[in-house]
């Protein structure tokens, strides 16, 4: 019988987090949870915006056929007065057939309505955005580790050099290396697999920014850009490289092991920074933030010429180092 040892799935879900990626997969092991208790089961999915009261009192009222119902809300931050105020009223007594699923980013707008159904008993899974480096690292080995795989922090921090920050990338570039490899993944596996791609990441670049080799960072620079890669990553990856420098060194010297949960960074991170931190002063290192943060407003903000606008902010960052921030 299908279903019989499955943990039986939720009446009220919410996938609350405006990361694409973990939501979509909230959503979808939500559904195969119900599927499991009742491979019949009808699913529907909907945008909470285009939706009636009406037409969900109908979707939620008792089928005449039986069978289990998941419905499926989508951006429910855009769910109008009334509709949030008949799923709240639906939400304190439930169909025990029906799974309703609704996702929200998070955020002010239809907090009321989340709220709402947190207070009604709704499960809630966190689906927000990864905001550091810690994150990502954790997110790549739980990755690995979800599939039978392992790889150690520093393989981790390789990977996400190689590809980037986009999370959907990130997945895709675990599953591939496992299924390529015997799961034991390591930084030369890495290496070997995305030669030339990582040799022209953001993080390239800003790291010969930081020393203070400007043309390794403008060779490195022009270079990504000639073969495709987008400039937004780009910009990121050299803010956070001065980012991280001047917070490790505002802190001082130190283990970089003991530093790392005052900092709320990873060990080879601080050890690097502390490595590029030599030869900057701290009104240096203010130049250099200034100079990204215009280069991160001027690439994200449309700047006709985005490469430009990178090439300035390498140019800025080696002059702040010369300079020591001297005006």
């Amino acid at each position: 019988m299908s279903g019989v040892n499955a943990a039986p799935p939720p009446l009220l879900l919410l996938v609350q987090g405006d990361e694409e990626l973990l939501a979509a997969r909230a959503v979808t092991a939500a559904v195969e949870a119900a599927r499991a208790a009742d491979p019949g089961a009808d699913v529907r999915e909907y945008e909470a915006g285009q939706l009636s009261p009406g037409e969900v009192a109908e979707m939620l009222s008792p089928s005449l056929f039986g069978g289990r119902r998941v419905l499926v809300l989508r951006n429910g931050q855009d769910a109008r007065k009334e509709l949030a105020a008949a799923l709240l009223s639906y939400a304190k007594n439930p169909d025990p057939e029906v799974t309703l699923i609704v996702t929200h980013p998070g955020g002010a707008k239809g907090k009321a309505f989340a709220d709402g159904l947190q207070k009604a008993g709704a499960t809630v899974v966190p689906a927000m955005k990864l905001k550091n480096d810690r994150e990502r690292t954790a997110f790549v080995r739980d990755e690995f580790r979800r599939a039978g795989g392992r790889c150690d922090e520093a393989t981790a921090a390789a990977l996400l050099a190689a590809v980037g920050n986009d999370l959907r990338e990130i997945a895709a570039a675990c599953s591939q290396l496992l299924a390529d490899t015997d799961g034991k993944v390591t930084e030369a596996v890495v290496a070997r697999y995305y030669k030339g791609r990582a040799e022209v990441s953001g993080f390239t670049v800003a790291d010969a920014a930081m020393v203070g080799d400007l043309p390794g960072a403008l060779e490195a620079l022009r270079w990504a850009l000639h073969v495709g890669v987008d400039p937004v990553p780009i910009a990121d990856a050299l803010a956070d490289g001065v980012r991280t420098v001047a917070r490790v060194a505002s802190a001082g010297k130190g283990n970089p092991y003991q530093m790392a949960s005052t900092l709320g960074m990873p060990a080879w991170k601080i050890q690097k920074a502390q490595e590029r931190s030599r030869g900057w002063t701290p009104d240096g290192l203010v130049d250099a933030m200034r100079a990204a943060a215009v280069c991160n407003a001027a690439v994200k903000g449309g700047a006709e010429d985005r490469g430009y606008a990178l090439e300035q902010a390498v140019f800025a960052v080696a002059a702040a180092r010369r300079s020591g921030g001297a005006r």
